[in-house]
């Protein structure tokens, strides 16, 4: 039998109102000895909270009973919602502790018990452990799309299709249809399948929304990379001197630009280099301008990286006998922001391009590895020429999905994700 669980599910307190939630086989019992008899379910009652030892008055509040599994956890739940004073929660906590068969639960055990209940999915609960992080608006849209099972209903179809194409090929193994030849309507439909699973892969993810978007800012040394930051940033976040190689490892700068999370990322200026420090600086900033969701590249245009989101700029365009900037390049100062409004549009708008609508579901890095594995594994079945190779490749894929839903093999997942949440939730 699971063990009752009972933690402060609101925020800390002080408080207007705190919120104690107990959750397990007892709940209604221990709620019962402290308040007397309970209300029907979802319903709200006030009653005197009493530690049961005693007989000592706590506090008067509200109290509301849930039924398994109509719960957020699928369990018999029972909720106080107290005054919300330290004293108070400490003492109604300390009261439920005394109830022999309760515990304090662990971060996450409520939203864990509602997975495996079968009251949320994996796929659920990340962007409820997401939606508990957000701090920006978009951030929240989205974690919100996965919370309320946007990606669960989609997966869902996409499995009854799935389960469909593994009962054809089931039944002609079973019955050696058609002297064994595969039925190519099924190898289009496989093929149909796995090209919409595609489709969602070449969305774009969630993790640049989440991390923030990698905006890095690239060049020789000495071209301005440094004074551009701070100027970006309003705030003096680099070292900047004339003297060539000053800057020898990356300074990254979190920002929100209309929304938007940026990571602006000051680099080593690239060049060859005898200091082996300084070496060590440009090797990261070549790694970091591949890594770049936008590049903005402060240098010669012949010298530029290839990138798709590429900003040159023109730095210094104070400076008496600037040359003109070249086609394409943002004529910028550092000293009088002259071109700064414009910089920071560029950027704002191509780091846009890398972040899902806010109308769309976003797949994260475990999501688009398990989905790309359901993919492959369809292609594999459409190559196939005999039926029980058909049939293996597409339990592999519903495997594949079994993992992205958290029906199977994914302990290690779930003690990694559930370890996010703060106690209570």
């Amino acid at each position: 039998m699971a063990e009752t669980i009972f933690a402060l599910s609101s925020g800390r307190p002080p408080a207007a109102i705190s919120v104690i939630r107990v959750s397990g086989p007892q709940a209604h019992q221990a709620a019962a000895l402290m308040a007397g008899p309970l209300p029907n379910s979802r319903t709200a009652v006030v009653r005197e909270l009493r530690n049961v030892g005693s007989g000592e008055l706590l506090d008067e509040g509200l109290v509301l009973r849930f039924d398994s599994p109509a719960s957020a956890t699928g369990e018999d739940v029972a909720e106080f919602q107290c005054h919300g004073g330290r004293a108070v929660v400490d003492a109604i906590l300390s009261a439920l502790g005394d109830i022999e068969g309760l515990r304090q639960a662990e971060p996450g055990e409520f939203t864990r018990r509602a997975f495996e209940n079968g009251r949320i999915d994996l796929t659920e609960a990340e962007g409820l452990a997401d939606l508990l992080e957000a701090e920006t608006e978009s951030q929240r849209k989205a974690a919100l799309a996965l919370a309320e099972g946007g990606l669960r209903r989609q997966i869902s179809a996409w499995q009854e299709r799935l389960l469909n194409l593994s009962a054809r090929a089931e039944r002609a193994i079973d019955y050696d249809e058609d002297d064994g030849a595969i039925d190519p309507s099924l190898l289009r439909d496989c093929d149909a399948l796995a090209g919409e699973l595609h489709q969602w892969l070449a969305r774009p993810r969630v993790e640049p929304l989440k991390d923030g978007v990698l905006v890095v800012v690239a060049g020789p040394p000495n071209a301005g990379k440094s004074s551009l930051i701070n100027a970006l940033t309003g705030e003096e976040r680099v070292i900047v001197t004339d003297v060539p190689g000053t800057t020898r490892d990356h300074v990254e700068v979190p920002l929100s630009l209309d929304g938007v999370p940026i990571r602006l990322t000051d680099t080593a200026g690239l060049r060859e280099t005898d200091d082996e420090v300084e070496a060590i600086g440009v090797e990261r900033a070549a790694r970091l301008v591949e890594a770049a969701d936008v590049l903005v590249w402060l240098g010669e245009a012949s010298g530029a990286p290839i990138h798709p989101r590429l900003i040159r700029v023109q730095a210094k365009a104070d400076l008496p006998r600037r040359d003109a900037a070249p086609g394409g390049a943002l004529a910028v100062s550092s000293l009088t922001h002259e071109g700064l409004p414009g910089l920071l549009a560029k950027i704002g708008e191509s780091a846009r391009s890398v972040l899902p609508s806010e109308d769309a579901i976003a797949l994260n890095r475990r999501q688009a590895v398990l989905l790309q594995e359901a993919v492959q594994a369809l292609g594999g079945a459409v190559t196939c020429t005999d039926w029980v190779l058909v049939a293996e490749q597409l339990r592999s894929a519903r495997s594949a999905f079994d993992r992205l839903t958290g029906r199977a093999g994914m302990e290690d997942v779930l003690d990694a994700l559930f370890g996010r949440f703060c106690l209570g939730k």
